[in-house]
Protein backbone atom coordinates (compact mmCIF):
# COMPACT_ATOMS: atom_id res chain seq x y z
CA UNK A 1 0.00 0.00 0.00
CA UNK A 2 2.85 2.44 0.75
CA UNK A 3 4.56 1.63 -2.59
CA UNK A 4 1.07 2.42 -4.63
CA UNK A 5 0.74 5.67 -2.62
CA UNK A 6 4.61 6.31 -3.14
CA UNK A 7 4.15 5.97 -6.62
CA UNK A 8 0.71 7.85 -7.01
CA UNK A 9 2.58 11.08 -5.29
CA UNK A 10 5.83 10.76 -7.75
CA UNK A 11 3.46 10.25 -10.49
CA UNK A 12 1.16 13.90 -9.84
CA UNK A 13 4.33 15.69 -9.33
CA UNK A 14 6.11 14.66 -12.20
CA UNK A 15 2.58 15.00 -14.58
CA UNK A 16 2.32 18.52 -12.65
CA UNK A 17 6.19 19.58 -13.31
CA UNK A 18 5.46 18.43 -17.37
CA UNK A 19 2.36 20.82 -17.27
CA UNK A 20 3.46 23.63 -15.60
CA UNK A 21 4.10 26.46 -18.41
CA UNK A 22 7.71 27.67 -18.80
CA UNK A 23 8.36 30.42 -17.40
CA UNK A 24 8.97 33.42 -20.61
CA UNK A 25 12.42 35.52 -20.53
CA UNK A 26 10.01 38.60 -20.65
CA UNK A 27 8.54 40.88 -17.87
CA UNK A 28 6.15 43.31 -19.64
CA UNK A 29 5.01 46.97 -17.93
CA UNK A 30 2.03 48.44 -19.72
CA UNK A 31 3.18 52.43 -20.79
CA UNK A 32 -0.18 52.80 -22.61
CA UNK A 33 -3.43 50.98 -23.21
CA UNK A 34 -7.03 52.02 -25.02
CA UNK A 35 -9.97 50.68 -23.11
CA UNK A 36 -11.45 47.89 -25.47
CA UNK A 37 -13.85 45.02 -25.85
CA UNK A 38 -13.61 41.43 -24.09
CA UNK A 39 -11.56 39.05 -26.49
CA UNK A 40 -13.88 36.36 -28.99
CA UNK A 41 -12.70 33.58 -30.43
CA UNK A 42 -12.93 33.03 -34.69
CA UNK A 43 -12.75 29.52 -33.94
CA UNK A 44 -11.98 27.76 -37.14
CA UNK A 45 -12.87 29.86 -39.74
CA UNK A 46 -10.56 32.71 -41.49
CA UNK A 47 -12.21 35.57 -40.52
CA UNK A 48 -9.75 37.39 -38.76
CA UNK A 49 -10.75 40.25 -40.69
CA UNK A 50 -13.91 40.17 -39.33
CA UNK A 51 -13.02 40.16 -35.72
CA UNK A 52 -9.88 42.53 -35.64
CA UNK A 53 -12.01 45.19 -37.41
CA UNK A 54 -15.04 44.62 -35.71
CA UNK A 55 -12.94 45.09 -32.37
CA UNK A 56 -11.70 47.68 -33.97
CA UNK A 57 -14.67 49.38 -34.45
CA UNK A 58 -15.88 48.39 -30.82
CA UNK A 59 -12.70 50.51 -29.55
CA UNK A 60 -13.54 53.44 -31.72
CA UNK A 61 -17.37 53.48 -30.49
CA UNK A 62 -16.01 52.92 -26.60
CA UNK A 63 -13.21 56.53 -27.43
CA UNK A 64 -16.06 58.50 -28.83
CA UNK A 65 -17.86 57.57 -25.47
CA UNK A 66 -20.71 55.36 -26.85
CA UNK A 67 -22.25 52.00 -25.37
CA UNK A 68 -19.89 48.85 -25.25
CA UNK A 69 -21.36 47.77 -28.47
CA UNK A 70 -20.66 43.74 -29.27
CA UNK A 71 -20.89 43.82 -32.85
CA UNK A 72 -21.85 40.68 -35.04
CA UNK A 73 -18.88 39.15 -36.83
CA UNK A 74 -21.13 36.68 -38.70
CA UNK A 75 -23.57 39.54 -40.07
CA UNK A 76 -19.99 41.08 -41.53
CA UNK A 77 -18.76 37.68 -43.14
CA UNK A 78 -21.90 36.74 -44.37
CA UNK A 79 -22.50 40.03 -46.22
CA UNK A 80 -19.29 39.64 -47.39
CA UNK A 81 -19.93 36.91 -49.33
CA UNK A 82 -22.81 38.33 -51.04
CA UNK A 83 -20.15 40.88 -52.38
CA UNK A 84 -17.12 38.13 -53.31
CA UNK A 85 -19.56 36.15 -55.00
CA UNK A 86 -20.65 38.76 -57.03
CA UNK A 87 -17.27 39.98 -57.71
CA UNK A 88 -15.78 36.30 -58.82
CA UNK A 89 -18.95 35.91 -60.87
CA UNK A 90 -18.01 39.37 -62.50
CA UNK A 91 -13.99 38.51 -63.23
CA UNK A 92 -15.76 35.19 -64.65
CA UNK A 93 -13.46 33.18 -61.70
CA UNK A 94 -9.96 34.91 -61.97
CA UNK A 95 -10.12 36.48 -58.93
CA UNK A 96 -10.58 35.32 -54.86
CA UNK A 97 -13.22 33.55 -53.20
CA UNK A 98 -12.11 31.74 -50.11
CA UNK A 99 -12.65 33.26 -45.95
CA UNK A 100 -9.41 35.50 -46.18
CA UNK A 101 -10.15 39.59 -46.12
CA UNK A 102 -8.76 42.44 -45.24
CA UNK A 103 -9.48 45.13 -42.86
CA UNK A 104 -11.74 47.58 -45.67
CA UNK A 105 -13.85 44.58 -46.38
CA UNK A 106 -15.41 45.40 -43.13
CA UNK A 107 -15.95 48.76 -43.80
CA UNK A 108 -17.22 48.28 -47.26
CA UNK A 109 -19.82 45.99 -45.48
CA UNK A 110 -20.84 48.65 -43.60
CA UNK A 111 -21.53 51.38 -46.04
CA UNK A 112 -23.56 48.93 -47.89
CA UNK A 113 -25.39 47.18 -45.89
CA UNK A 114 -25.13 48.43 -42.10
CA UNK A 115 -23.99 46.10 -38.87
CA UNK A 116 -25.96 44.69 -36.16
CA UNK A 117 -25.45 43.33 -32.77
CA UNK A 118 -24.07 40.08 -31.63
CA UNK A 119 -26.93 39.05 -30.09
CA UNK A 120 -29.34 39.70 -33.26
CA UNK A 121 -26.93 37.83 -35.38
CA UNK A 122 -24.58 35.04 -33.17
CA UNK A 123 -22.63 32.82 -35.14
CA UNK A 124 -23.85 29.18 -36.36
CA UNK A 125 -21.87 25.76 -34.85
CA UNK A 126 -21.59 22.96 -36.97
CA UNK A 127 -22.61 19.14 -35.52
CA UNK A 128 -19.81 18.67 -33.63
CA UNK A 129 -19.57 22.39 -32.08
CA UNK A 130 -17.27 23.78 -34.01
CA UNK A 131 -17.18 27.31 -35.96
CA UNK A 132 -16.23 26.74 -39.38
CA UNK A 133 -16.76 27.82 -42.68
CA UNK A 134 -14.97 25.25 -44.83
CA UNK A 135 -17.79 23.24 -46.24
CA UNK A 136 -19.73 26.84 -46.96
CA UNK A 137 -16.87 28.14 -48.62
CA UNK A 138 -16.63 25.02 -51.16
CA UNK A 139 -20.26 24.51 -51.39
CA UNK A 140 -20.78 28.33 -52.94
CA UNK A 141 -17.34 28.18 -54.60
CA UNK A 142 -18.98 24.99 -56.58
CA UNK A 143 -21.74 26.62 -57.17
CA UNK A 144 -20.33 29.98 -58.62
CA UNK A 145 -17.54 27.73 -60.50
CA UNK A 146 -20.75 25.33 -61.90
CA UNK A 147 -22.53 28.84 -62.71
CA UNK A 148 -19.72 29.97 -65.07
CA UNK A 149 -18.76 26.54 -66.41
CA UNK A 150 -22.33 25.72 -67.48
CA UNK A 151 -24.07 29.15 -67.90
CA UNK A 152 -23.38 29.34 -71.82
CA UNK A 153 -23.09 32.99 -73.23
CA UNK A 154 -25.82 34.08 -70.53
CA UNK A 155 -25.75 33.73 -67.23
CA UNK A 156 -29.62 34.12 -65.63
CA UNK A 157 -29.90 36.04 -61.95
CA UNK A 158 -30.88 32.47 -60.36
CA UNK A 159 -27.57 31.90 -58.77
CA UNK A 160 -27.70 34.56 -56.17
CA UNK A 161 -30.94 33.09 -55.13
CA UNK A 162 -29.00 29.79 -54.66
CA UNK A 163 -26.18 31.56 -53.01
CA UNK A 164 -28.35 33.68 -50.75
CA UNK A 165 -30.18 30.68 -49.83
CA UNK A 166 -26.89 29.07 -48.94
CA UNK A 167 -25.47 31.66 -46.66
CA UNK A 168 -29.30 31.29 -45.18
CA UNK A 169 -28.55 27.57 -43.82
CA UNK A 170 -24.61 28.03 -42.81
CA UNK A 171 -25.20 31.64 -41.55
CA UNK A 172 -28.52 32.34 -40.84
CA UNK A 173 -31.23 34.62 -42.36
CA UNK A 174 -30.37 38.31 -42.09
CA UNK A 175 -32.84 40.43 -39.98
CA UNK A 176 -34.55 42.99 -41.65
CA UNK A 177 -35.59 44.95 -38.41
CA UNK A 178 -34.68 43.98 -34.93
CA UNK A 179 -35.83 45.35 -31.26
CA UNK A 180 -32.42 46.22 -29.52
CA UNK A 181 -32.41 47.91 -25.88
CA UNK A 182 -36.37 48.41 -26.23
CA UNK A 183 -35.72 50.36 -30.12
CA UNK A 184 -36.60 49.09 -33.14
CA UNK A 185 -33.51 48.96 -35.76
CA UNK A 186 -32.72 48.18 -39.67
CA UNK A 187 -28.79 47.52 -40.17
CA UNK A 188 -28.37 50.92 -41.66
CA UNK A 189 -29.98 52.60 -38.72
CA UNK A 190 -28.22 51.04 -35.88
CA UNK A 191 -25.47 52.04 -38.11
CA UNK A 192 -26.11 55.26 -38.45
CA UNK A 193 -26.61 55.80 -34.90
CA UNK A 194 -23.41 54.19 -34.01
CA UNK A 195 -22.46 57.74 -35.05
CA UNK A 196 -18.82 56.19 -37.15
CA UNK A 197 -17.93 57.38 -40.54
CA UNK A 198 -16.21 54.66 -42.20
CA UNK A 199 -14.94 57.32 -44.37
CA UNK A 200 -12.80 58.73 -41.43
CA UNK A 201 -10.13 55.46 -41.90
CA UNK A 202 -7.36 55.36 -43.57
CA UNK A 203 -4.95 51.91 -45.16
CA UNK A 204 -0.89 52.70 -44.97
CA UNK A 205 1.44 50.49 -45.70
CA UNK A 206 4.94 51.03 -46.49
CA UNK A 207 6.87 49.47 -49.51
CA UNK A 208 9.34 51.00 -52.15
CA UNK A 209 8.19 49.53 -54.97
CA UNK A 210 5.64 52.02 -55.43
CA UNK A 211 6.18 55.76 -54.44
CA UNK A 212 5.68 56.89 -50.85
CA UNK A 213 3.13 59.50 -49.78
CA UNK A 214 0.91 58.10 -52.89
CA UNK A 215 -1.75 55.66 -52.51
CA UNK A 216 -1.77 52.15 -54.56
CA UNK A 217 -3.18 48.80 -54.59
CA UNK A 218 -1.45 46.31 -52.44
CA UNK A 219 -0.70 43.16 -54.35
CA UNK A 220 -2.17 40.67 -51.99
CA UNK A 221 -4.65 38.14 -52.55
CA UNK A 222 -6.85 38.68 -49.94
CA UNK A 223 -7.53 42.25 -51.32
CA UNK A 224 -10.23 41.39 -53.94
CA UNK A 225 -11.82 44.83 -53.43
CA UNK A 226 -8.82 46.48 -54.97
CA UNK A 227 -8.30 48.84 -52.08
CA UNK A 228 -5.67 51.60 -52.15
CA UNK A 229 -2.96 52.09 -49.45
CA UNK A 230 -1.41 54.89 -48.58
CA UNK A 231 2.50 54.45 -48.81
CA UNK A 232 4.64 56.03 -46.06
CA UNK A 233 8.87 55.07 -45.36
CA UNK A 234 8.66 52.41 -42.76
CA UNK A 235 9.73 55.21 -39.71
CA UNK A 236 6.41 57.15 -40.12
CA UNK A 237 4.30 53.98 -40.30
CA UNK A 238 5.75 53.60 -36.68
CA UNK A 239 5.24 57.11 -36.15
CA UNK A 240 2.14 56.13 -37.04
CA UNK A 241 1.06 53.28 -35.23
CA UNK A 242 2.94 55.12 -31.97
CA UNK A 243 1.05 58.40 -32.17
CA UNK A 244 -2.33 56.74 -32.01
CA UNK A 245 -1.80 55.01 -29.26
CA UNK A 246 -0.20 57.68 -27.32
CA UNK A 247 -3.75 59.61 -28.06
CA UNK A 248 -6.07 57.10 -27.38
CA UNK A 249 -6.39 55.53 -30.58
CA UNK A 250 -6.25 51.65 -31.31
CA UNK A 251 -4.70 50.31 -34.44
CA UNK A 252 -6.18 47.35 -36.66
CA UNK A 253 -3.24 45.59 -37.57
CA UNK A 254 -2.53 43.23 -40.59
CA UNK A 255 0.77 41.29 -41.02
CA UNK A 256 2.24 37.75 -41.09
CA UNK A 257 2.09 35.33 -37.59
CA UNK A 258 2.50 32.08 -39.62
CA UNK A 259 6.08 31.41 -40.16
CA UNK A 260 8.51 31.81 -37.47
CA UNK A 261 8.59 33.69 -33.65
CA UNK A 262 5.32 34.31 -32.91
CA UNK A 263 5.76 32.39 -30.02
CA UNK A 264 1.74 30.74 -29.75
CA UNK A 265 2.17 28.73 -26.44
CA UNK A 266 4.58 32.03 -24.58
CA UNK A 267 2.24 35.21 -26.25
CA UNK A 268 5.31 37.38 -27.87
CA UNK A 269 6.49 37.91 -30.86
CA UNK A 270 10.26 38.95 -31.57
CA UNK A 271 12.78 39.01 -34.17
CA UNK A 272 16.05 37.39 -32.44
CA UNK A 273 19.47 37.61 -34.33
CA UNK A 274 20.79 34.28 -33.39
CA UNK A 275 17.76 31.27 -32.45
CA UNK A 276 19.91 29.91 -30.28
CA UNK A 277 20.24 32.65 -27.41
CA UNK A 278 19.80 31.96 -23.45
CA UNK A 279 15.89 30.91 -22.84
CA UNK A 280 16.02 33.07 -19.62
CA UNK A 281 16.51 36.31 -21.25
CA UNK A 282 15.16 38.71 -23.80
CA UNK A 283 16.37 37.69 -27.23
CA UNK A 284 18.54 40.35 -28.77
CA UNK A 285 16.78 41.26 -32.12
CA UNK A 286 17.78 42.21 -35.48
CA UNK A 287 17.51 45.66 -36.55
CA UNK A 288 14.98 45.63 -39.02
CA UNK A 289 15.67 48.32 -42.11
CA UNK A 290 13.03 49.40 -45.31
CA UNK A 291 15.14 47.15 -47.66
CA UNK A 292 14.96 43.96 -45.27
CA UNK A 293 10.82 44.56 -44.90
CA UNK A 294 10.85 44.73 -48.87
CA UNK A 295 13.16 41.56 -48.83
CA UNK A 296 10.99 39.74 -47.25
CA UNK A 297 7.98 40.58 -48.74
CA UNK A 298 9.30 40.47 -52.17
CA UNK A 299 10.29 36.85 -51.47
CA UNK A 300 6.74 35.79 -49.52
CA UNK A 301 8.80 35.76 -46.57
CA UNK A 302 6.10 38.03 -45.23
CA UNK A 303 2.92 37.26 -46.42
CA UNK A 304 -0.88 38.53 -45.72
CA UNK A 305 -1.65 35.57 -43.32
CA UNK A 306 -3.44 37.30 -40.24
CA UNK A 307 -5.30 40.25 -38.89
CA UNK A 308 -4.97 41.54 -35.04
CA UNK A 309 -5.83 44.80 -33.20
CA UNK A 310 -3.31 46.93 -31.33
CA UNK A 311 -4.34 48.31 -28.45
CA UNK A 312 -1.41 49.35 -26.30
CA UNK A 313 2.72 49.72 -25.93
CA UNK A 314 4.39 48.04 -23.47
CA UNK A 315 7.99 47.36 -22.63
CA UNK A 316 10.49 44.97 -20.96
CA UNK A 317 12.86 45.08 -18.25
CA UNK A 318 15.38 45.70 -21.10
CA UNK A 319 13.09 48.65 -22.27
CA UNK A 320 12.13 46.83 -25.52
CA UNK A 321 9.34 48.17 -26.96
CA UNK A 322 6.36 46.07 -27.58
CA UNK A 323 2.62 46.27 -29.03
CA UNK A 324 0.11 44.71 -26.32
CA UNK A 325 -2.24 43.01 -29.45
CA UNK A 326 -5.75 41.83 -29.16
CA UNK A 327 -5.92 38.91 -31.10
CA UNK A 328 -9.63 36.18 -32.20
CA UNK A 329 -7.89 33.02 -30.77
CA UNK A 330 -10.23 33.20 -27.47
CA UNK A 331 -8.51 32.80 -24.17
CA UNK A 332 -8.28 29.26 -23.58
CA UNK A 333 -4.90 28.13 -22.37
CA UNK A 334 -3.29 31.56 -23.62
CA UNK A 335 -0.24 33.34 -22.00
CA UNK A 336 -1.80 37.07 -21.57
CA UNK A 337 -5.49 36.15 -21.64
CA UNK A 338 -5.95 36.24 -25.28
CA UNK A 339 -3.75 39.04 -25.94
CA UNK A 340 -0.07 38.88 -27.77
CA UNK A 341 3.05 40.91 -27.66
CA UNK A 342 4.46 42.13 -30.48
CA UNK A 343 8.59 43.81 -30.57
CA UNK A 344 9.29 46.56 -32.20
CA UNK A 345 11.69 44.95 -34.63
CA UNK A 346 8.88 42.03 -35.30
CA UNK A 347 6.06 45.06 -36.51
CA UNK A 348 8.48 46.80 -38.33
CA UNK A 349 9.12 43.51 -40.40
CA UNK A 350 5.91 41.30 -40.05
CA UNK A 351 3.32 44.21 -40.59
CA UNK A 352 1.68 44.32 -43.84
CA UNK A 353 -0.45 47.31 -43.33
CA UNK A 354 -2.70 48.82 -40.55
CA UNK A 355 -5.98 50.82 -40.41
CA UNK A 356 -6.55 53.62 -38.45
CA UNK A 357 -8.59 56.83 -37.89
CA UNK A 358 -7.36 60.00 -39.94
CA UNK A 359 -6.88 62.10 -36.66
CA UNK A 360 -4.42 59.46 -35.36
CA UNK A 361 -1.73 59.91 -37.61
CA UNK A 362 0.54 62.71 -37.03
CA UNK A 363 -0.58 66.36 -38.49
CA UNK A 364 3.00 66.33 -40.37
CA UNK A 365 2.72 62.78 -42.28
CA UNK A 366 -1.23 63.90 -42.99
CA UNK A 367 -0.10 66.86 -44.29
CA UNK A 368 2.13 64.69 -46.70
CA UNK A 369 -0.89 62.26 -47.32
CA UNK A 370 -3.23 65.05 -48.41
CA UNK A 371 -5.89 64.57 -46.08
Amino acid sequence: MKQTAIILILFVTINFAQKKPKKIPHEFTMITAVETTPIKSQGKTGTCWAFATSSFWETELIRLGKENYDISEMYIARRAYEMKAENYIRYHGKTQFEEGGQAHDVLAVIKKYGFVPQQVYPERYNDDGVLTHREAVSVMKGILNGVLKNSGKKISENWKKVINATLDIYFGEVPEKFLYNGKEYTPFTFAKESGLNPDDYVEITSYTHHPFYEKFVLEVPDNWLHGEYYNVPLNDLMKIIDFALENGYSVDWDGDVGKDNFYRKKGYAVVPVDEDQPEDEPEIEKIVTQEMRQRAFDSFDVTDDHLMHITGIAKNQKGTKFYYTKNSWGTKDKKFGGFWYMSEPYVRLKTIAIMVHKNAVPPEIRAKLGF
